[in-house]
């Protein structure tokens, strides 16, 4: 009789622990890892195009703020207001004197430039000796970098030009048709909806008094910190090419420690 309960009691437990077992989740089918990958890209496009790009700088105008070949995150969603009631909950702000800006490019297929905001729409501006001057008072501009080696430039030094004998051959032709429209008292005006900008590196900087406003629309964003900066042995700007571009991408690969400027990493933008 002892063995007999003892039994039930063996059978009874095997039953309990198999009603108890807890089966194995079913792998993942095909469609789920689809919809997963789906998922990602769409999150990654949102973040791209509304709120954070990469961005590379390809050329000296902003040294030495910016080097060639800093790497920059550019927050896209800092300039979003555009005047809507719900601005004032969202965290937009007004582009402000001294941002640094990403921008289209107005001619030439719209590449995306990097430069500093210097005038916001109706402030008078001008140069006087390389020195700027805002509605009327000097501009205290501590991230100007000079070369003592360039030549004197009349026209970059001493901004606007006064008449047409002054424009010079490397000007945009559409600014240069126009720039003296917006010339009043000596001083050039910046209209509704545009921006005056230039380059940190004055004397090697191709901005706005060569090529004209910046419009409110063509700004992507503000770069915000540079997570990565390496310098490359051989001239980018030179060379366009998809075998230059190959052979630069392998000369960087090969000596990427050595030429990574580790103490920018991370570095903000200012």
């Amino acid at each position: 009789m002892n063995r007999s309960m003892t039994d039930t009691a063996q059978v009874a437990e095997v039953q309990g622990a198999a009603g108890n077992r807890v089966e194995a989740p079913p792998a993942a089918t095909l469609r789920e890892y689809i919809e997963s990958l789906l998922v990602t890209v769409i999150l990654a496009l949102f973040g791209t195009t509304f709120i954070v790009q990469a961005f590379k700088i390809p050329s000296q105008s902003m040294e030495p703020t910016l080097l060639v070949g800093d790497h920059l995150l550019v927050n896209k969603f800092i300039f979003g207001g555009r005047g809507h009631w719900y601005d004032h909950f969202l965290p937009y702000r007004e582009i402000r004197r001294g941002d640094i800006i990403v921008f289209k490019f107005p001619y030439q297929d719209h590449p995306h430039y990097v430069k500093r905001v210097i005038g916001i729409p109706g402030d008078h501006l001008k140069i006087v000796d390389q020195h700027v001057y805002l509605n009327g008072k000097r501009l205290n501009e501590p991230y100007v970098a000079r070369d003592p080696a360039a030549p004197y430039d009349p026209f970059g030094d001493n901004f606007p030009p006064r008449n047409e004998q002054f424009l010079q051959a490397n000007m945009q032709p559409e600014w240069a048709d126009q720039i003296l429209s917006n010339v009043h008292d000596g001083e050039i005006v910046v209209p509704p909806d545009k921006y005056f900008a230039m380059g940190d590196n004055r004397d090697h900087s191709w901005d706005s008094r060569f090529w004209g406003f910046v419009d409110r629309d063509a700004i992507m964003g503000r770069p915000v910190v540079i997570y990565w900066s390496v310098q490359s042995a051989r001239d980018e700007e030179a060379d366009r090419s998809l075998n230059g571009w190959l052979l630069n991408f392998l000369d960087t690969l090969i000596h990427l420690p050595s030429r990574t400027r580790w103490p920018r990493m991370l570095h903000e933008v200012h």
